[in-house]
């Protein structure tokens, strides 16, 4: 009686094995073209995949996006401009209207500042 079961068991192990192997060797091959069509896919450019909805992009982008990010960061830099000058600038520091003064008040640099040349 063993040795019929270990029979059965053995043929039933058989049909199995022969099942999952056979579906795996098929996943494996639709995978392997799967992938191949994947590739052919990526290949293509965007013109070439929709070329309306590339023109749409492209024109938007052209017409719309560039400039508005143009204004944006020559928005950003003048106010950054307008900021780095306004702070050097704002007559805290009296050094500059000091020596002015002082070198004006020296006959020679006077002179010099006026643009008379004795």
């Amino acid at each position: 009686m063993l040795n019929i079961l270990d029979i059965i068991t053995d043929w039933i192990k058989g049909i199995l094995r022969d099942c999952i192997m056979g579906n795996l060797d098929g996943m494996f091959d639709q995978i392997n073209s799967e992938v191949g069509e994947v590739a052919a896919n990526v290949g293509t450019t965007p013109a070439a995949w929709n070329a309306g909805v590339f023109s749409m992009i492209r024109n938007l982008s052209d017409n719309v996006v560039v400039p508005v990010a143009g204004m944006i960061i020559t928005f950003v830099l003048c106010y950054e401009l307008i900021s780095m000058l306004m702070e050097k600038n704002n007559f805290h520091d009296d050094v500059c209207c000091k020596r002015c003064i002082s070198n004006a008040s020296n006959t020679t640099y006077s002179q010099l500042i006026c643009g008379r040349m004795i």
